[in-house]
């Protein structure tokens, strides 16, 4: 039951084949002109449950981005993503965790759905209130959109806006 998908951005010859084997999960960028080199990641623990191609910098290059849950009653969601340097290589994108920051993690119990929507990378999931079971959360949805940034190593996703409904 492997995960095997080739992704190309509209309009260029990059594409990114992104495929798993046994508890590693392959990507092997096509189309570079530096490195097409193949990376891999071990994803023990977390199942794929999708990936998509975007420019999310709006620099005509494309971003690879694949969405994990955890495997287990909470399904924490992780991102393992890359980000195209002028058409030459790829290099990591950074998420920051949600368990991580005071603004946002109240009621963060995982469950979370990932998508990349126009430009931006949204990650939204079910708020849970103080006694809710883990599967009856009460608190509505936050959802937190990110912009993709130059950070001082790599490029890293911001929040831009956190919604509540």
């Amino acid at each position: 039951e492997g995960f095997n998908i080739e992704l190309t951005y509209p309009g260029s010859k990059i594409s990114f084949m992104v495929s798993t084997k046994g508890d590693s999960l392959i990507i092997q960028p096509s189309g570079l002109s530096v490195s097409n080199e193949t990376l891999y990641h071990d994803i023990t623990g977390y199942t794929i449950v999708n990936a998509e191609i975007g420019d999310l910098n709006v620099d005509s290059y494309p971003e690879v981005f694949i969405y994990l849950t955890s495997d287990g009653s909470g399904s924490y969601g992780k991102l393992i993503g890359y980000s195209v340097n002028n058409g030459k290589s790829v290099s990591q994108v950074y998420l920051p965790e949600i368990s991580e920051n005071n603004e946002v993690n109240k009621g963060y119990m995982g469950h979370d759905e990932m998508a990349i929507v126009e430009n931006t990378f949204c990650q939204r999931f079910p708020v849970y209130k103080e006694g809710d079971s883990n599967a009856n959360p009460t608190g509505g949805t936050r959802q937190i959109q990110y912009k993709l940034v130059d950070g001082e190593s790599g490029r890293i996703l911001k929040i831009d806006k956190v919604v509540e409904f």
